[in-house]
């Protein structure tokens, strides 16, 4: 059963068939599933790295400076620090994460339209409720390696102490371990959920939508189309090449992404804000989420919420058409029967 927004979008477009979580060769799905979102991650780390120093900043300063500076000072390294440890929590993150998104999308859609459920409502709750389960599993890794790639990445920001000079990832691992026992390394869990929790349910119903009615203007597009050829009512429909299938989907994922970010930044900066942090210091306790809150209002307003709104948005549109279009891809890639998807 296909549950993506492909299935019969308009009456005049015919659709490759959606892969299933059954009809994937696990092993092959995993392998290059870790090769090329690995890539992927290389590719936008720097923008990761412009948005943590932009949210972690007091004062405001914008992406092109914030870039300006790290080169500067610390070379085109900078844009890469901490990059290590996040490939290395990426794969089984992202293993996680396409497991937990493909096995619940295949169930939850399933049990909707048996409920009888429309196909495009069944659509946006299985897509919606895959995006919060995934998002949930790859926080158990995820969140660890988050919290070390982001010491390293400000760490020679002047917002930090020198007692958060880290050596590498091990070295911070075992630093935050000592100082703040694994509590300190799972540091912000509770905001990254509700963070990435709401932000995947965002993306992916979103996304559903969004390809959707990108297919249904173009079918009215084709309909038009052939109504001005004469050849109105033809009962063989448009059948889109491999191009206009990627176009779409990138298309789709990037408004999704786009949505998801503006939704989702206040919480995304507390988040940062709080991972960030090292442990007590000079018998001070470390800050709640209400007086990090209060103290990002006070340096800027209500507005400080949306520090490094530009990279994020810009991070996650890229990531979503990227990631989409190379999960996709991938799918194709590791099903067991390729001949009958073309």
């Amino acid at each position: 059963m296909n549950l993506g927004a492909e299935e019969e979008p308009a009456p005049d477009i015919h659709l490759p068939a959606d892969i299933d979580w059954q009809m994937l060769d696990k092993s092959k799905f995993f392998f290059l599933g870790a090769a090329l979102f690995s890539g992927v991650s290389a590719t936008l780390y720097p923008v990761v790295v412009l948005k943590t120093r932009q949210q972690i900043a007091h004062a405001h300063l914008s992406s092109v400076k914030t870039a300006v500076n790290i080169l500067r000072h610390e070379g085109f390294r900078g844009l890469y620090r901490g990059f290590g440890t996040s490939l290395m929590g990426t794969i089984p993150a992202r293993a996680l994460y396409m497991t937990a998104l493909e096995v619940t999308k295949s169930n939850i859609g399933t049990a909707t339209v048996r409920m009888g459920l429309p196909e495009p409502m069944a659509a946006t709750i299985a897509n919606a409720s895959a995006g919060v389960s995934a998002a949930l599993a790859a926080q158990l890794v995820w969140t660890p390696v988050d919290v070390i790639s982001q010491r390293l990445m400000v760490q020679d920001n002047s917002s930090c102490s020198d007692a958060s000079k880290y050596r590498g990832g091990i070295d911070a691992f075992r630093k935050i371990l000592r100082s703040d026992g694994l509590r300190g390394l799972y540091r912000g869990f509770g905001m990254s959920i509700l963070t990435y929790a709401p932000s995947n349910a965002v993306w992916w119903a979103s996304y559903s939508v969004a390809q959707r009615l990108v297919w249904d203007g173009l079918g009215c597009y084709y309909y038009c189309k052939k109504d001005d050829d004469g050849s109105k009512g033809a009962s063989v429909g448009h059948r889109p090449d491999s191009k206009t299938v990627v176009a779409v989907q990138g298309l789709s994922a990037a408004m999704a992404g786009g949505m998801s970010a503006l939704i989702t930044m206040p919480l995304d900066t507390i988040k940062t804000r709080l991972q960030v942090l090292d442990g007590e210091e000079n018998g001070k306790r470390l800050p709640t989420v209400g007086q990090t809150v209060r103290t990002l209002v006070r340096e800027g307003g209500w507005s400080a919420c949306y520090k490094g709104l530009g990279p994020r948005w810009a991070s996650m549109s890229i990531s979503a058409t990227t990631m989409i279009t190379t999960y996709e891809f991938l799918k194709r890639l590791s099903a067991k029967r390729q001949e009958n998807l073309t």
